[in-house]
């Protein structure tokens, strides 16, 4: 039948229409995430090396991800985010990719970065150049987004819609310490527990698994290492800390939800993953 004046022929309205649901998918997480829409956010889900997806932050935000992470590098006096030195480039900056587009969508969602979700998202900023002189410009860049961070003033502190947790080169920690008043908060290791350090200083610590254990998620978890974990994060939540491991095994599989789910039976406060909709579908589906 010939189509009625006017109207596309059917095989250009196919065409069309698998044109148009291309566009959609590409840019569906960065939508969700601007709008604030969508399923409630998680719990437990930090993207690791997040500036490394198509979309940096929008894309974490758009499968609901309660912690972010970003590599920082300081070069002639700006904080550019990358992986490593080859890759660095003036545009891509931690105003650019993570602050200032957190500031716009806390302004837009009245104080939130999930609309209607009382969370505070965790921004850990990962330090690649010598910590001392790379925090003290870190800490002038914070205070100009003040009105959505979480604040530590003399030993209190005052919750914002994004806390800034700073990680990497262990010489941010002089500095950081010296604060009166801080926009960011330390990122520790497991020497740090049972030490006596504040949480409003530490309130993270984090490790490499590979580090502590063996089991990669193969088979039942020895009771040695699974007493350890655990052990591990009851110590941590008695100090009032998150408990946070890099190097778990991140390809899709049983071996992977394995060890998601003794992490997550074990207390620890986020699973790594550079995988967004493998961790999403995980937690989502209750599997943990």
């Amino acid at each position: 039948m010939t189509p009625r004046t006017g109207q596309p022929h059917p095989t250009r309205r196919a065409a069309v229409a698998a044109l148009a649901a291309a566009l959609a998918g590409s840019f569906a997480a960065p939508a969700l995430a601007a709008s604030g829409g969508g399923r409630a956010p998680l719990r437990h889900a930090h993207a690791h090396n997040d500036y490394e997806h198509p979309h940096p932050l929008m894309d974490a935000l758009g499968h609901g991800f309660d912690s972010v992470e970003a590599d920082i590098w300081l070069v002639d006096g700006q904080l550019l985010v990358a992986h490593d030195a080859g890759r660095l480039d003036p545009r891509r900056t931690l105003e650019s990719l993570y602050l200032d587009p957190l500031l716009r969508r806390v302004r837009a969602n009245h104080g939130r970065v999930y609309r209607g979700y009382d969370l505070s998202l965790q921004l850990l900023i990962d330090i690649k150049t010598p910590g001392d002189p790379t925090y003290r410009a870190l800490s002038r860049h914070l205070q100009r987004y003040h009105e959505m961070l979480t604040v530590a003033a003399d030993g209190r502190v005052r919750r914002g819609a994004v806390t800034a947790a700073v990680s990497g080169d262990r010489g941010a920690r002089a500095p950081m310490a010296a604060e009166r008043v801080r926009h960011a908060f330390y990122d520790g290791r497991l020497d740090d527990l049972g030490t006596g350090a504040p949480a409003s200083f530490i309130p993270l610590v984090s490790d490499d698994w590979g580090r502590h254990f063996a089991w990669r998620g193969v088979g039942p978890i020895p009771e040695h290492e699974r007493t350890r974990l655990r052990r591990i994060t009851a110590t941590a939540r008695r100090e009032g800390r998150q408990v946070r491991f890099w190097a778990t095994p991140d390809a899709p599989g049983p071996a992977r939800e394995a060890l998601w789910r003794e992490l997550l039976a074990a207390g620890t406060g986020y699973l790594n993953t550079d995988d967004l909709a493998g961790l999403e579908a995980f937690l989502r589906a209750g599997r943990g």
